[in-house]
């Protein structure tokens, strides 16, 4: 038995998200069948963690397991990328692992980025790819509740009524938060993060931002622990699963 990780590239635009769901197309099925189709034996795909529907990936890391070794993986990646790249999936390489490696349990930090464009008018070039925020944010502001976030923290503010996580302790090992020309980029490190987690974060500095709330208000609402207090969550297609790293 050989074990394989894949690190893979998407946008998330038109897909359920990265999952298999009994409705719908993810990322997960489409590119199980191509592999499964090339290889001529059924491969289960194992990923790093899901991307709910809409949101991207600079590159998802996943892991599955073979009968035999693959000869030429540089050969290999152009016939997936083939049939996977007219979908909006690119696979960015593949790396022989021994069988203890596991792409989700394995991981020790997951990267994250939010991106929003802050200015008059929309994007036509990154619709679908940026939160469009007209109004002018207070980037000193925002950047002051980001930094509230960090560290080990009860973040049920933050986390989807739906989660399914054991608990809402979550360490956030770093959030930056920069700006260049109009478009605000923020980016979230952790080993792991609650459903929705990362957009509602953003929604909350959002209004930060818009001086909807107080910096006091930030922080009143991130130690209630209770999911009603949040902000609506930022929209999926301005999230990025950046790296994960092992």
């Amino acid at each position: 038995m050989f074990r394989y990780q894949i690190l893979v590239e998407y946008l998330g635009t038109s897909f359920v998200g990265w999952q298999i769901q009994k409705k719908g197309i993810s990322i997960q099925k489409v590119i199980q069948s191509v592999l499964s189709k090339l290889l001529k034996q059924k491969i289960l795909l194992y990923g790093s963690g899901r991307t709910d529907a809409g949101v991207h990936a600079l590159e998802q890391s996943a892991h599955f397991d073979l009968r035999d070794k693959i000869q030429n993986i540089e050969k290999f990646i152009k016939s997936l990328n083939y049939f996977l790249n007219p979908k909006k999936i690119s696979i960015i390489n593949i790396k022989k692992r021994n069988l203890k490696f596991h792409a989700r349990f394995s991981a020790k930090e997951r990267s994250y980025i939010y991106l929003i464009q802050n200015r008059m008018s929309p994007s036509v070039i990154n619709k679908n790819k940026v939160w469009y925020i007209r109004k002018k944010l207070d980037l000193d502001l925002i950047k002051k509740g980001s930094e509230k976030l960090i560290g080990t923290h009860d973040f049920s503010t933050f986390r989807a009524s739906n989660c399914n996580a054991n608990s809402p302790i979550r360490t956030l090992n770093k959030v930056l938060v920069k700006k260049s020309k109009n478009q605000i980029k923020f980016n979230f490190k952790s080993r792991s993060f609650l459903k929705n987690q990362v957009r509602s974060m953003v929604g909350c500095l959002k209004l930060l931002g818009e001086k909807k709330w107080t910096l006091k208000k930030f922080e009143k609402v991130m130690k209630s622990k209770n999911r009603k207090n949040c902000a609506p969550p930022a929209p999926a297609h301005g999230l990025y699963l950046e790296k994960v790293i092992y």
